[in-house]
């Protein structure tokens, strides 16, 4: 941290996010953001020209999911500490994320002292995790049993999430760039795993365990 300021890099294609996210860490003299992106392929030139000390990342970037951006990061820059900004809630995402190496997770309606201070720890070697993923956390490492949409790869959970949202499967085929019959079989082992047997039962599912916004 030159100058003991902390250099942020924030990452996220609404400009009204980041003017906001920009605006709470203004409150605090030691924190500066110093680079911004719309999208991965603009996170991945910024952190090959400069230096930063933590990336604020969100989850659903227009080219390519944050989680992708962080396995890049984490194996780009090692020593950056990647926070994940999100709007969806921890019960998604941040499990995935913490195990990919993320150094926590955020959800968009948090004030202004829980970001400076978690921006802080962060920067400081640090991980930042609310009270009930930490709780998570240690059920995992302790062996306890997972709920079943986090045994889902990442590719498996965006296909739930579009199913679940009622695209048919040529559509999501051509969102995620798949082919039809690879979609088809993600779909199979969704159902699997889940435990349902129709795309109905998968909307129902998603919506009780807070997987659609």
């Amino acid at each position: 941290m030159a100058d003991n300021h902390i250099r942020v890099m924030l990452v996220d294609d609404h400009s009204v996010v980041r003017n906001g996210v920009r605006l709470m860490l203004e409150t605090a003299g030691d924190i500066e953001i110093a680079g911004e992106a719309e999208t991965a392929q603009d996170a991945i030139r910024l952190v090959r020209e400069k230096d930063f000390d933590v990336a604020l990342v969100d989850i659903g970037l227009p080219d390519q999911n944050g989680l992708e951006l962080l396995k890049f990061l984490r194996t780009e820059k090692p020593k950056l500490a990647v926070l994940m900004l999100s709007m969806y809630s921890e019960e998604i995402y941040a499990m995935r994320a913490i195990k990919q190496g993320a150094a926590g997770y955020l959800t968009k309606n948090i004030t202004a002292s829980i970001l400076v201070a978690a921006v802080r720890k962060t920067a400081a070697g640090g991980k930042h995790v609310s009270p009930e993923l930490g709780e998570k956390l240690v059920n995992v490492f302790g062996g306890k049993v997972k709920v079943s949409h986090e045994t889902l790869s990442d590719r498996e959970l965006e296909v739930l999430k579009l199913l679940a949202a009622g695209e048919k499967l040529v559509n999501i085929a051509e969102i995620l760039h798949l082919s039809p019959s690879t979609v088809t079989t993600y779909r199979a082992r969704i159902l699997e795993k889940t435990g349902v047997d129709s795309n109905a039962k998968l909307a129902r599912y998603a919506l009780e365990n807070g997987l659609l916004t």
